[in-house]
């Protein structure tokens, strides 16, 4: 359950960003997984993939760094760092 507040709340900076940017369609996300964040990548994928179906982020290429540093102050975070939009 956790996993899909982390996927909503992403989802709606994701949606913000292209709105500020006057888009309706993300073409890429990166993001930035904390040391201590709790989620493997490949678990996040899933997740990402299953949180975007139907949005404006659905097929968009994800990015995602990996940070080992647990002393990070963002360890325990999930950082969006970049969203690309599709040019109207």
């Amino acid at each position: 359950m956790h996993e899909l507040s982390l996927m909503s709340d992403l989802l709606k900076k994701i949606q913000e960003v292209a709105h500020d940017q006057g888009s309706d369609k993300v073409v890429g996300v990166c993001v930035k997984l904390g040391a201590l964040a709790h989620i493997s990548e490949s678990h996040f994928r899933g997740h990402f993939k299953d949180g975007t179906r139907g949005t404006l982020a659905e097929h968009a290429r994800l990015d995602v760094e990996l940070c080992a540093d647990i002393q990070d102050e963002h360890a325990q975070d999930i950082l969006l760092t970049s969203v690309e939009v599709e040019t109207p």
